[in-house]
């Protein structure tokens, strides 16, 4: 398998659930890498948080499969982590609860989930109480250095732990089937975008756990342009111009929130940079350039005025050149991927376009190759036998009568025929005709028999009954339009032959006469198609086909059509 597929194939395993927790365990990478090297203790000593951070991660994974063993995994690895970390002293740190990591809170979030979805009311409840009572000894019993205190923690958590018990309850097997919404359609249809926008939203949560609540309201910002970038997906001119008015609020918020707040180049929250690069490469991909580069020029200047608002005239002309210079190259990158899915997409659409266009000519060709063997197998019989009718009808009146009702019996079998060739189209199915079973031999000894060509005919058939359909199809279709043709343009026929038989891999046909062709124009005409349906129809099973005259006078048609499993 190719690495890009199992790239892909590993992604989709994942799922928002598991690309949420690897957000948020390259975020404790972020801190516990840089810690374990710092001068604050024996240097690899904080990589020991690392074992229980995995390790919970793969129980909230098997939960999707086992919640009500998971469950129980999580919280036992809960209380291991919490025993090694106080045997070795490493350093805990706080996240949104004291002392845990942001993976661990994660993870024991959606062990919480899936219990409460999936597992019965009275294990549900015993795996959560498991669960929080696990949480809970960590907090306390790590040694860690965050300074929430346990109260804070234990509100923090019951209000996080309600949240997921209801969440967990509203997706809960068995209730009534749920009706359709937007935003659920989007959620499932963009996770892997959602899953990667929060990984900038959990870095500006850690800023915001290190600060004060001041940082809050940039934090709701950043929240709404992910949540905007979503919805670019959907409507990209809407949320480019909503993404400005975000970035112009953000003025506001970074005017209020402490002046460390971690910045993308000194100008914007990471999220929202983020979030700006995805809905400039939609403007360009998907909308009318025109509208695009409006709604770009408006975020632009959004921009431009949040990072002079946010820099409160501490950045001098450089640093400004600086910031304008990361702006345009940003800029150009977004706007070069967006021409390039832009361009994908178009290269795509016309390979469609093509492929629709080829499909519908084969449809339309097979469709006149049908039609032509039905109409003028039936239509040319009919057109000899009225002939005929005419010719002796003032000598036997009741002869004449008898090719009559002949003639009413062989209408009757072609609007018969066109029903059933109209039903099967209507039906999106192959074209099935009265003249086509699963036995080639018997559709043509009664082809033979019932024809209304006028000539007689003699049939050799030695084939076996485990043709393939189309082959089989495809040579009774060759037959009758052979036998069509003879009516037609084989003046003084006195005789048919009709010869299939399998020999070397092959289904050798053989039509032969010994009429003359005719210099007039044939009964009911020559379209110039029957040939041309025959051909096709031996080409498209990579077979062979000749017409022409006999050696000894007359006509002959043969094909070989291969019938093995190469063919």
């Amino acid at each position: 398998m190719p690495f890009s597929d199992r790239v892909t194939s590993a992604w989709r395993w994942l799922g928002l659930e598991g690309v949420l927790l690897l957000a948020a365990f390259l975020c404790d990478l972020a801190v516990v890498l840089p810690a374990s090297v710092d001068s604050l203790g024996p240097r690899g000593r904080d990589l020991l948080l690392l074992p229980g951070m995995v390790a919970l991660g793969a129980c909230a994974l098997w939960a999707r499969t086992r919640p009500a063993v998971a469950v129980f995994a999580g919280a036992a690895t809960l209380f291991a982590s919490t025993f090694l970390i106080r045997a070795t002293d490493a350093a805990a740190y706080t996240t949104l609860l004291s002392n845990v990591s942001l993976s661990e809170t994660v993870a024991g979030l959606e062990l919480v989930f899936f219990c409460v979805r999936r597992v019965r009311w009275a294990e549900s409840i015993v795996g959560t109480g498991t669960l929080v009572l696990a949480t809970l000894f960590a907090t306390a019993y790590r040694n860690g250095s965050g300074s929430r205190g346990l109260s804070e923690t234990m509100l923090l958590g019951l209000v996080l732990l309600v949240a997921v018990v209801l969440a967990g309850l509203q997706f809960r097997r068995g209730q009534a089937p749920r009706k359709e919404s937007a935003v659920r359609d989007l959620v499932r249809e963009q996770w892997p975008l959602i899953g990667a926008l929060s990984l900038p939203v959990f870095l500006e949560l850690y800023q915001l756990l290190d600060s004060n609540i001041r940082a809050l309201p940039a934090l709701t910002c950043s929240l709404a342009a992910a949540a905007t970038a979503v919805y670019a997906t959907r409507r990209p001119l809407r949320a480019g111009l909503l993404l400005a008015g975000i970035i112009f609020a953000t003025s506001a918020a970074l005017w209020i929130a402490p002046r460390q707040y971690l910045l993308g180049y000194g100008a914007l929250p990471f999220t929202e940079i983020v979030a700006g690069i995805i809905v400039v490469v939609l403007l360009v991909r998907s909308v009318e350039p025109k509208r695009a580069w409006g709604a770009i020029a408006l975020m632009s200047a959004a921009v431009a005025f949040t990072t002079v608002v946010s820099g409160r005239g501490r950045a001098n002309m450089s640093d400004l050149r600086d910031l304008v210079i990361a702006a345009v190259l940003v800029l150009g990158i977004a706007v070069a991927a967006g021409l390039y899915f832009r361009a994908r997409d178009s290269e795509r659409r016309k390979v469609v376009e093509a492929a629709v266009a080829d499909a519908q000519n084969s449809e339309r060709m097979a469709l006149a190759r049908e039609l032509h063997d039905l109409v003028a197998h039936h239509v040319t019989g009919i057109i000899v036998q009225a002939q005929a009718a005419k010719v002796i009808a003032d000598q036997n009146p009741k002869v004449a009568l008898e090719v009559i009702e002949r003639i009413e019996a062989a209408g009757t079998e072609a609007m018969t025929a066109m029903r059933r060739l109209v039903g099967s189209m209507r039906a999106g199915g192959e074209a099935v005709t009265d003249q086509a079973t699963m036995d080639l031999d018997a559709d043509l000894r009664r082809l033979v028999e019932s024809g209304h060509h006028g000539v007689p005919t003699e049939a050799d058939v030695r084939v076996p009954a485990d043709l393939p359909q189309e082959v089989a199809r495809s040579a009774l279709r060759l037959v009758q339009e052979s036998l069509t043709n003879i009516g037609k343009h084989a003046a003084g026929a006195t005789r048919a032959c009709v010869l299939a038989e399998v020999r070397d891999g092959e289904l050798h046909i053989r039509v032969a006469d010994n009429g003359h062709q005719v210099v007039t124009r044939p009964a009911g005409g020559s379209g110039g198609y029957g040939l041309v349906g025959m051909r096709e129809r031996v080409e498209l099973l990579h077979g062979r086909l000749a017409a022409g005259p006999a050696p000894d006078g007359g006509w002959v048609v043969e094909a070989w059509l291969p019938v093995e499993e190469k063919a």
